[in-house]
């Protein structure tokens, strides 16, 4: 058992489940690292901080690779002390929506996509809606990606002035 803070615990056998699911397959290391932080983003806002600590050891379990883990780690801590900013940006381009309404996974993924529109330059804004299009495509509800293609078009645009 994996222990990820706050008592929970995810069994060893599904994270080498997870590990097999990635390994063998052709996909882009950042892709990968999106997933991971994306969901290292949601157990932090389902448990809070406390389990930041426990979230390199997650990455370990999980990926084999060096390079996806230590930008996963990168990026979710990048987010997390970038929270309030984030947040904020969110919190204006959802017009219709209460930022306390949006499900962990797509405020998850809405986090980590204007954390990266916001503070990765390296990173081009159309690639970071897209990956996060297919985020919400790959883990959250059949409306999720519409969604999420709405808020961070606005969030570009905001970005943009």
């Amino acid at each position: 058992m994996i222990r990820l803070g706050g008592g929970v615990r995810l069994p060893r056998q599904g994270m080498r489940a997870i590990r097999r699911d990635c390994s063998g397959c052709n996909m882009d290391k950042r892709t990968r690292a999106r997933e991971l932080t994306m969901q290292a983003l949601y157990q932090l806002d389902v448990q809070g901080r406390d389990v930041l600590d426990s979230l390199k050891q997650f990455f370990i379990e999980v990926e084999n690779d060096n390079t996806v883990r230590d930008l996963a780690l990168q990026w979710t801590n990048g987010t997390s002390e970038n929270l309030a900013q984030c947040d904020e940006l969110i919190t204006v381009s959802t017009i219709k929506w209460q930022f306390s309404r949006l499900s962990p996974v797509d405020r998850s993924i809405l986090r980590l996509s204007v954390y990266q529109m916001k503070f990765c330059p390296d990173i081009p804004p159309r690639v970071v809606i897209n990956e996060a299009i297919e985020l919400a495509k790959k883990f959250s509800t059949d409306k999720s990606p519409g969604f999420v293609n709405g808020v961070l078009d606005a969030v570009l645009k905001k970005l943009q002035k």
